[in-house]
């Protein structure tokens, strides 16, 4: 990868969180409960999934910079998932913590010795793992799981059709006329 290859690639990757805003303000909050499938993840979920893989990356980063040749942990997001409780989990504080992680982490890679981005740690499934390699993924996965809650978005509109407006009997949608009350009928 050349500089300026990776000066882009960081730029989309600081820019994500931004972009996450931006997305989740499309979708009205009264479906990211939604769940496509039993097995699928609602956008309340993928945002705390978002939330816990960023602290993950926070700390996976700083070993590939400060560390490199150790092996690292496996994070495991359907066992998260599963085992935290993301159900009762804020998405305003999740949002809150991808945002000011992403722009530690953000800030941290662009100041990086040319010579560091060759750093390799070792995952136990996966093997080897560059800086480089590594923010080529971690550039990719926000905007992998904002396509995830478009289609969720997708099949929620298509199953929850908006409601027409009421109308009044007779059809009209004029307003009713003022009635005048005397004192005859109080």
């Amino acid at each position: 990868m050349t500089r300026d290859e990776r000066r882009k690639m960081l730029e989309s990757f600081g820019r994500a969180p931004a972009l996450l805003s931006a997305t989740l303000r499309q979708f009205p909050k009264k479906m990211w409960l939604f769940k496509p499938a039993p097995e699928r993840w609602s956008i309340h979920e993928v945002i705390l999934h978002l939330a816990d893989s960023e602290a993950s990356s926070y700390v996976r980063c700083r070993h590939l910079i400060a560390e490199p040749d150790v092996t690292v942990t496996e994070f495991d997001p359907a066992r998260w998932a599963g085992n935290l409780g993301y159900f009762h989990q804020s998405t305003r504080e999740a949002l809150e913590i991808i945002r000011r992680l992403r722009k530690m982490t953000y800030q941290l890679l662009v100041a990086v010795p040319e010579p560091v981005w060759s750093h390799v740690v070792e995952y136990p499934k996966e093997g080897s793992l560059s800086l480089e390699s590594w923010i080529e993924l971690q550039e990719r996965h926000i905007p992998h799981h904002m396509e995830q809650m478009r289609h969720n978005y997708g099949i929620w509109i298509a199953t929850h059709p908006p409601r027409k407006p009421a109308t009044r009997s007779g059809g009209s949608n004029t307003p009713p006329r003022p009635v005048s009350l005397s004192a005859e009928y109080c």
